[in-house]
C-alpha cells in the first residue's frame, strides 16, 4: 500500500489522507531502514504532503475568519 500512496498525486488526496501519509513517511524515515536513495524520495514526498496540508489549513482558515466569510458571501 505505501507504494500505491506514493504514487498518487497529492493534489487528489484529502487532507485526511495526505496527513496519514505523511505521518506514515515520517515513521518510515525514524525507523532508519531506508537507504539514502529512498529517503531522499520520501523526503520530497513528504514535503509535497506537508505543503499540501498546509495549503488546506490555511484555505479552511480564510474561510473561518470575517474577511474569508464576506468574500465566500458574495
Amino acid at each position: 500500500m505505501a507504494a500505491e500512496q506514493e504514487q498518487t498525486d497529492v493534489a487528489d488526496l484529502t487532507y485526511e489522507e495526505a496527513r496519514q501519509e505523511l505521518i506514515d513517511l515520517v515513521a518510515r524515515l525514524e525507523g532508519g531502514q531506508a537507504g539514502l536513495e529512498e529517503s531522499m524520495r520520501l523526503w520530497q514526498r513528504g514535503e509535497s504532503l506537508a505543503a499540501h496540508c498546509e495549503a488546506w489549513l490555511d484555505k479552511a482558515e480564510a474561510s473561518l475568519s470575517p474577511e474569508g466569510a464576506s468574500d465566500t458571501e458574495q
